[in-house]
């Protein structure tokens, strides 16, 4: 009985302390301000039917953006084999300079929007140990062009790497042996900058690409909608975030960032082929707030908030109440 009795204190002990401990990263910090950025994406931009460089220009000058996440696309920047065109981020980047912004710049093979993975016409043919050699060309281009511009704050490699559900049929088998090799490779490139690695909140473990990364950003996507279901609310309490990052960084000290907060409607069509009815039935100024609200419950400190193309393109259309709702979070801000 004395033992039993010895064992029944320990094991109340361990669980109290578990309490204690587990409280204590829930809690975390709460920052006395969030640093809101904001994602733009040259390929979206155009397939919207707008031009880059005027709604680029709009986020800087109207909506008053000064943290900015870019993409350097591989066909963007390579659309010929060995034949470069930086005639667009080139742009990006002194206007960010310009204005006193700062800047994430993605570069890899996977990165933000659909189809997930961006591979020049020229490469889509080529075997994926021969698609390996000429990625790593255009990394070592896009790095050599741009280490030496202050305004990059951070490198992103790839971008949610891991997440295989959305991204098998175009990016096929996750190869996490090349991408560590990225990762090594691009620190031998510019090891000035901390190299970005992210994951996916909702569906994302967190933990491998978290070890890889000097920085980690995780998506918060709060609404949601398929055919099956329909529209449906996340399911994950804001707190579920800080606990995991209250987990992370005390096993592994590092900057944790929200890098993507979606603030578009979740289509499986083009947008210019839906209706803006039906368009606000999934986004609306409602919900704009409401997932502002939420992810100012994660703790996070910066948050890159992703949508504004969409925004100017409803602007465009005559309806501008998403875009002003951005703009007065960023004049605020």
């Amino acid at each position: 009985m004395r033992i039993l009795y010895k064992i029944l204190i320990a094991l109340g002990l361990a669980g109290l302390l578990l309490v204690v401990v587990g409280g204590f990263l829930i809690a975390g910090d709460k920052p006395e301000r969030i640093q809101y950025g904001m994602s733009f994406n040259t390929f979206y931009t155009r397939d919207l039917g707008l031009e880059p460089k005027v709604v680029y220009d709009a986020i800087l000058d109207d909506l008053g953006v000064r943290h900015l996440r870019l993409a350097a696309h591989w066909p963007m920047v390579e659309p010929i084999d060995g034949v470069y065109d930086f005639s667009d981020l080139d742009y990006q980047l002194d206007r960010a300079e310009e204005v006193g912004a700062d800047v994430i710049l993605a570069v890899g093979r996977r990165l933000p929007r659909w189809p997930e993975c961006h591979i020049p016409d020229w490469a889509d043919d080529k075997t994926w140990e021969q698609q390996q050699a000429e990625l790593l060309d255009y990394m070592k281009v896009v790095a050599n062009r741009y280490k030496d511009r202050s305004v990059i704050k951070y490198w992103q490699i790839e971008n949610e790497p891991y997440l295989e559900v959305f991204a098998k049929d175009h990016c096929g088998p996750f190869d996490q042996e090349f991408f560590e090799y990225e990762i090594e490779y691009f620190r031998t490139l510019d090891n000035t900058r901390p190299l970005l690695v992210t994951d996916s909140g909702n569906l994302g473990t967190w933990w491998k690409p978290y070890k890889q990364a000097d920085a980690f950003g995780t998506s918060v996507y709060v609404y949601f909608w398929n055919p099956e279901l329909g529209q449906f609310r996340t399911i994950l309490p804001p707190i579920w975030y800080r606990l995991r990052t209250g987990i992370l960084t005390a096993l592994n000290p590092k900057e944790v960032m929200l890098i993507e907060l979606s603030i578009e409607p979740w289509l499986i069509e083009p947008v210019t082929d839906v209706d803006i009815e039906t368009q606000y039935t999934r986004m609306n100024p409602e919900k704009f707030a409401s997932i502002l609200e939420y992810a100012e419950k994660t703790h996070l400190e910066k948050q890159y908030l992703w949508g504004a193309e969409w925004w100017y393109w409803l602007k465009e259309q005559g309806d501008p109440e998403m875009w002003e709702m951005g703009k007065g979070l960023f004049s605020n801000n």
